[in-house]
């Protein structure tokens, strides 16, 4: 764990954990498996948790998104579908269909449209009160990170190509730009405003991009995720706080840091875990930060061994970790 006051959640997943996601109603944890579960936790305000319930895919479970209402779950694995939980009944249905695995899956701000990102290279909107795609649009290559603030929606496919959208016209890509950064997509996160994007590469690296060209003088990149003998780790997940805007990076290093994209400059390192750190979620006021310790793939699969750890944790955040800072007099 990256402190040893952090509370390990019961009854993990039994296999690497691909997504977590918090609903933005109350303390309830959602988790994404390679054990084709998708589970769901509450979190008690003593850091304690209780297994709600789950459901299951028919392969791995590679992504979950809450409905803003936090009424609902949805999630895509590699069974090629889209399911759909709601709390309310306890009943899961399947809401969504790709010809290949469904790696990316958000629930958008604009009614009760669910956005689903495949490696059969497209992109697909679904109403939940309808069987057939309300539109789907080609993407240049495979999905492999997605993710959607207000209008803006990012996705990262393949051969280092982002496509960006803008969900008032989300059948066609508003702007297709190549990745800043050298090497392969992991993760794209939307700024908290809706400005702009961060994206991670397997090569340590992390990328600032604005949409606006007039403040492209503000996109940076930076590295990350590497140790003094030089070895290089893929950035798994990158998650914004709510509140502040500042935002965690997490690796296949088993470390995560907390950085402020405004000032550059890193706010607190955590100590390294002893396994890679696969995904990570703020709560909605960004009091409670939710990692997985779970094998992220990165090696292939000789090193899928029964021993790995397969947990979560919940760190309490406290403010002094992730406030902004003014930015240092050059």
């Amino acid at each position: 764990m990256l402190d040893p006051k952090d509370f390990e959640v019961a009854s993990p997943p039994t296999d690497g954990i691909s997504a977590l996601d918090f609903s933005s109603q109350a303390d309830y944890l959602a988790a994404a498996s390679w054990d084709n579960q998708v589970r769901i936790y509450e979190i008690e305000p003593s850091g304690n948790t209780v297994p709600k319930t789950a459901f299951s895919h028919e392969g791995p479970a590679l992504c979950v998104s809450w409905s803003k209402d936090g009424t609902k779950v949805v999630s895509g694995g590699a069974d090629k579908a889209g399911r759909m939980f709601d709390i309310a009944t306890g009943q899961s249905s399947q809401i969504a269909q790709h010809d290949d695995a469904i790696k990316c899956i958000r629930f958008l701000e604009q009614g009760n449209i669910v956005a689903t990102g495949s490696w059969d290279k497209t992109v697909k909107y679904w109403d939940l009160r309808s069987p057939q795609p309300i539109g789907t649009v080609q993407l240049p290559e495979r999905c492999y990170a997605m993710d959607a603030k207000g209008p803006l929606m990012v996705v990262g496919t393949a051969e280092k190509h982002v496509c960006i959208f803008d969900l008032n016209n989300p059948t066609v890509i508003f702007k297709q730009v190549t990745s800043p950064l050298k090497w392969q997509t992991r993760t794209v996160s939307c700024f908290t405003d809706g400005k702009g994007f961060a994206i991670g590469s397997i090569e340590g690296r992390v990328g600032i991009q604005y949409i606006e060209e007039k403040e492209s003088a503000k996109n940076f990149s930076f590295k990350c995720h590497r140790d003094d003998a030089k070895n290089v780790y893929a950035v798994n997940d990158i998650s914004f706080h709510p509140i502040h805007g500042t935002f965690s990076t997490a690796g296949a290093d088993g470390t995560v840091s907390f950085w402020d994209k405004d000032s550059k400059q890193r706010l607190k390192p955590f100590p390294k875990t002893n396994g890679q750190i696969s995904s990570t979620a703020f709560n909605r006021n960004g009091s409670i930060f939710a990692y997985a310790v779970s094998y992220d793939w990165s090696k292939g699969y000789k090193q899928a061994l029964p021993s790995n750890p397969t947990k979560i944790y919940l760190h309490a955040v406290r403010d002094e970790e992730i406030k902004p800072r003014t930015p240092k007099k050059r």
